[in-house]
This record gives C-alpha cells, structure tokens and sequence, in this order.
C-alpha cells in the first residue's frame, strides 16, 4: 500500500509522465476511425477528433524508479495491461487492436478527463480509487465497465 504522504509526491510524477506519453500518442498514434469517432461522441467525449490510439506490445512503464515501483507494486500496469488512456491519448496492447469493446472502455476514460477537468484532477481520484477501493472497484473504473457493454 502506498502511504497519503507517498500519493501526494508521486502524483506530480505521474502527471507528467501521462502528459508526455500523451504527447508522444498524439504525434505518433492514429485518429479514430469513423465507426470509433460515432462510439466518441455517443459516449460524451467532447473532442473525439483529437483521439488517437497508438499499438504498443506492451503498455510502457514510467522509467521514473519511484513510479515505476509504485506501478508494479499496486498492479496498476503490467505487462497484462491491454490499455490506457492518457487524456486524448491511447495507448492499446497489439494483441488487442481492433477490440471495439476496449476502446470504448478508454473512450470513457477520455471523456472522464474532459469532464474532470485534466490530468491533475482525473489521476488524483482515479489512482485514489485503485488504492483505497482496489483496482476495479472504483467509481471511474466501474463506469467505464458499464459502458463498454454496449459496444462489441
């Protein structure tokens, strides 16, 4: 478990961290596709046109060593992960391109960024939650679950 005093430190960390994975997607991933775009909208992204996901064989870890351990040792990446959102960007494990299901799940993670407002505020409930509530159980991560139903 991850001491209060801990979060606090790492949460800057893992700010910017997301913040340059995503710069990284957005210049090197791909848009949408029409069909995702619709999915985008129908979910309440209020930006999908800025989505892009990007094929990863795994899910990069923070080379920060504080980050990367705290990574590991809540579970919260893996080399199991299948995706992650960073606000606009996607990150999507190759063995799971094209997972209509999946996207739309992260898809709910972007339009929680947007609705949140940023990175500082979703990560800070979002990490919160897996902490205390355990990783799924959270009220960001459950919403995604239910959304993704609706999609295959």
């Amino acid at each position: 478990m991850i001491a209060p005093v801990m979060f606090k430190m790492l949460l800057p960390l893992a700010c910017t961290w997301a913040e340059e994975q995503e710069t990284m997607i957005l210049r090197d991933g791909v848009p949408l596709t029409a069909k995702l775009l619709a999915d985008a909208r129908a979910i309440g992204v209020k930006q999908p046109e800025r989505v892009r996901l990007r094929v990863v064989e795994e899910v990069p870890m923070p080379t920060n060593p504080l980050l990367k351990s705290a990574a590991e040792e809540t579970g919260l990446l893996s080399p199991l992960t299948a995706g992650l959102t960073l606000r606009y960007g996607i990150f999507i494990r190759a063995d799971c391109w094209g997972d209509r299901r999946l996207v739309a799940h992260e898809l709910v993670h972007t339009m929680q960024y947007e609705r949140m407002g940023g990175f500082a505020p979703f990560l800070e409930q979002y990490l919160q939650e897996c902490l205390t509530l355990g990783y799924p159980n959270g009220e960001l991560e459950q919403e995604a679950r239910r959304v993704e139903k609706n999609y295959e």
